[in-house]
């Protein structure tokens, strides 16, 4: 648990993801098409990652990835990010955590 908080306060914008989930690519896309450059942490090739994989679970993220946070705040994971998007909040979190310039 420590190791994700760590990691997700060290940046604007963090995606934990695994290399051949299609959600996650998906998620990783809109954040790019937003003008945002978070920091992606594939689950599945960090030495790391099982054990990041249970703290992400534990803090309620079914399925594990992708795992959402923006300014060190769990957001949750592609449901949650993309039902921020359609209701316009996530671009707002984005701003208020200086992911992105607006």
């Amino acid at each position: 648990m420590d190791r994700v908080e760590e990691l997700a306060r060290k940046n604007a914008a963090v995606i934990f993801t695994k290399s051949s989930c299609c959600m996650c690519h998906s998620i990783k896309t809109l954040f790019y098409d937003l003008g945002a450059s978070p920091a992606i942490h594939e689950l599945d090739v960090d030495a790391r990652g099982r054990e990041m994989e249970w703290a992400l679970r534990r803090i309620g993220c079914n399925p594990s990835v992708p795992a959402v946070f923006i300014g060190g705040k769990f957001v949750g994971s592609a449901k949650d990010v993309i039902t921020s998007h359609v209701d316009g909040s996530l671009k707002q979190m984005l701003i208020a955590a200086r992911a992105i310039w607006f």
